[in-house]
């Protein structure tokens, strides 16, 4: 996986693009977001960069939080390791984080912590990304709204089953199992889970504000958290 970045989803808009055309953009305010860890293959056993971003008041963030991020923060644990001669691992000495996650890289990297790293960074050469959101929860949803089926017919005799999905019964390829084949359609919990949309090509990256503009929809609502990176569909 390619390094990227954390940020939330602005909302949705449409600009020109350099060929004249009207385009139909996503807003994304990607960063600054600090390094907290370098993970490497040993001791960790794979490479990675964890990264924070925004500020979360020291007031709301526990303790765990508070000295995850600075070297000075004060523990017994941290007293007791430092007393038997353990090395304790680099802080960014950052404010503590409201949102952390980390990038799988393929090998080691030079970046240090307590970097900021930018979009217009990290994305620099990139025209392509790929953005992974929460999509939207709609909670139990039936088989039309949830898979677009189409329902039963509406005429005189059909009686309170114009939505209904359907026969779920055994058919020539399973028969004798008594039970429906897994993954069948039917109603349930729509949404609310991680989704990535590939290869959204990018339309314009704003340095100064740390916007990133993309072409097309994102997963999750406005203001849901989401994570950029380049995209990685070869074609």
């Amino acid at each position: 996986m390619a390094l990227g970045l954390i940020g939330l989803k602005v909302g949705m808009t449409q600009v020109y693009d350099d060929k004249g055309r009207l385009a139909p953009v996503t807003v994304l305010a990607l960063g600054p977001c600090p390094v907290l860890q370098v993970r490497a293959d040993k001791p960790d056993g794979y490479h990675a960069l964890q990264l924070g971003f925004q500020d979360k008041a020291r007031r709301k963030a526990t303790r765990a939080e508070r000295g995850h991020v600075a070297s000075e923060f004060s523990s017994n644990r941290r007293k007791a390791r430092q007393a038997a001669g353990v090395t304790l691992p680099e802080k960014a000495n950052t404010e503590p984080q409201r949102f952390i996650r980390e990038f799988r890289l393929d090998g080691p990297t030079e970046t240090k912590v307590g970097t900021i790293l930018t979009a217009a960074e990290v994305f620099k050469d990139v025209k392509a990304v790929d953005v992974i959101g929460t999509s939207k929860g709609r909670g139990f949803s039936g088989a039309m709204k949830r898979h677009n089926f189409q329902g039963l017919p509406a005429a005189h005799g059909a009686k309170k089953v114009h939505r209904s999905a359907g026969s779920i019964g055994s058919h020539a390829s399973n028969r004798g199992s008594g039970r429906p084949k897994k993954g069948h359609k039917a109603a349930g919990q729509y949404g609310g889970t991680r989704t990535t949309a590939r290869n959204l090509e990018v339309i314009r990256i704003d340095a100064d504000n740390h916007i990133m503009l993309v072409l097309g929809a994102v997963p999750g609502p406005n203001g849901g958290m989401v994570m950029v990176r380049p995209t990685n569909k070869k074609d």
